[in-house]
């Protein structure tokens, strides 16, 4: 699904949700009419994306029970439309699970950044022991498959659970650093007794982030871009928490990003090489120099053989 199908199915569902709270009569085929789409359409919406709303039909209109009628914020509206729409990002589907979205502690658990997914089917349980630790503010312990083996993790505070580009991850703290676990490499989660302090300026970070490279003192990177590919980089940002510094007289650019950890940066800038040019940090450009004439001499001793 595309970012604008799923921009315009999240409008579609939302305002559906709006006429629901207010206590409308839907006719399905007026809806197709008013949101362009087809019958079907609206029937998945109505029958299968709300199917855990309480709703009733009569003669081929459907509404909500009228005891629930007007408790549905803005904010609930544009939630609930939301992760209807992205509902296969979930590890269950059952409606328990989306009925939990009506709760706004549980909703605070979840930062979802992608529209793909993973299938994580079968881990249903940790998932939930992972949120109820976060709301409780809860330390955890778990193994962690690190290769072969496992690695295991005492006294962990859980902050978050974060799906980017469709892979889940717990961001957590161990000790005095801040660290991100691949969801399905965790094994064991077991909820502690033990309390941790809630600290807002680490959702603060997270929301403003762009990836799961998650680090509280970050460095900053500057690249001279080359006209040929500066399009791009205006177009959106190919380079996380990128800023363009300015525009030069040959159409190029210097952009400057704040990273977490240089594996954030660099695939992308060996992506566009030769168009892309580091500045600063000092003797990272020689790096990616010493990269490529060790790879160019790999390859060539490689032919020879």
């Amino acid at each position: 699904m595309t970012t604008g199908n799923h921009d315009t199915l999240v409008y579609r569902l939302s305002q559906i949700l709006v006429k629901l709270n207010q206590g409308e009569k839907l006719d399905p085929l007026s809806l197709a009419d008013e949101f362009g789409v087809n019958l079907r359409t609206i029937q998945r919406d109505l029958n299968v994306r709300f199917a855990y709303l309480p709703l009733q039909k009569s003669e081929g209109k459907y509404h909500l029970d009228p005891t629930y009628l007007g408790k549905l914020n803005t904010r609930d509206i544009e939630r609930f439309a939301s992760l209807a729409g992205v509902r296969g990002l979930f590890p269950s589907l059952s409606d328990d699970f989306l009925g939990d979205i009506f709760d706004t502690r549980i909703q605070s658990t979840l930062l979802v950044k992608g529209h793909n997914y993973e299938n994580i089917s079968g881990k249903d349980t940790i998932f939930r022991q992972l949120e109820q630790a976060i709301i409780a503010r809860s330390h955890i312990t778990f193994d962690y498959k690190k290769g072969e083996g496992y690695k295991h993790y005492d006294s962990i505070a859980p902050y978050k659970l974060i799906n980017h580009k469709g892979i889940w991850y717990l961001v957590a703290r161990d000790g005095d650093k801040l660290k991100t676990f691949s969801f399905s490499k965790l094994e064991g989660v077991r909820q502690l007794d033990t309390r941790f302090a809630q600290e807002p300026e680490i959702d603060k970070m997270l929301r403003e982030e762009d990836g799961i490279w998650i680090c509280e003192e970050k460095k900053e990177i500057v690249l001279k871009i080359n006209f040929e590919i500066a399009a791009y980089f205006k177009r959106r940002k190919l380079i996380a928490n990128q800023v363009i510094e300015k525009e030069l007289e040959d159409g190029g650019l210097i952009i400057s990003a704040k990273f977490g950890h240089v594996n954030q940066i660099i695939p992308i800038v060996r992506y566009w090489i030769p168009h892309i040019r580091v500045i600063s940090p000092e003797g990272l450009q020689k790096e990616l120099e010493n990269e490529l004439l060790n790879y160019i001499d790999r390859s060539s001793n490689h032919e020879k053989i």
